[in-house]
């Protein structure tokens, strides 16, 4: 199926907001792609959440503000709740959309290889102690 860029109406929905500035909205998604694939390019089908997610931190918070007074009420947010970056999740995530990132082996067992051990030496096909 391939990668599709979310749209305006997306990151709305992902925000639970019933109005969103489509051009602000727009172009922060096209921003967030743009990080994306300084991760992995092309993106990865399921990629449009990491996409929403970095898009709808820099929505909701533009000047990542931590710590805000507004007369007798104050609120603080968590240390890099705003602006556009990915999170270490999020680039742990790209990478396992794209199918890298996970865990492999390797096996270095030669493809001739017996399940007999080579050493001590044979003699005369009859292995130690059975002589």
């Amino acid at each position: 199926m391939g990668y599709t860029t979310p749209t305006a109406e997306d990151l709305g929905l992902f925000l639970n907001l019933d109005t969103i500035q489509g051009d602000r909205a727009d172009l922060l998604i096209s921003l967030a792609e743009d990080l994306c694939k300084t991760i992995v390019s092309p993106l990865p089908d399921g990629a449009a959440a990491v996409v929403l997610s970095a898009a709808s931190r820099a929505y909701t918070n533009p000047q990542a503000t931590t710590y805000e007074v507004i007369g007798p009420m104050s609120v603080q947010r968590p240390q890099g709740s705003g602006g556009l970056y990915l999170t270490k999740a999020d680039k742990t995530a790209l990478k396992a959309l794209a199918g890298r990132g996970g865990a492999f082996t390797i096996d270095p067992t030669p493809k001739d290889a017996t399940p007999w051990p080579s050493w001590p030496p044979l003699v005369e096909d009859v292995w130690p102690g059975e002589r």
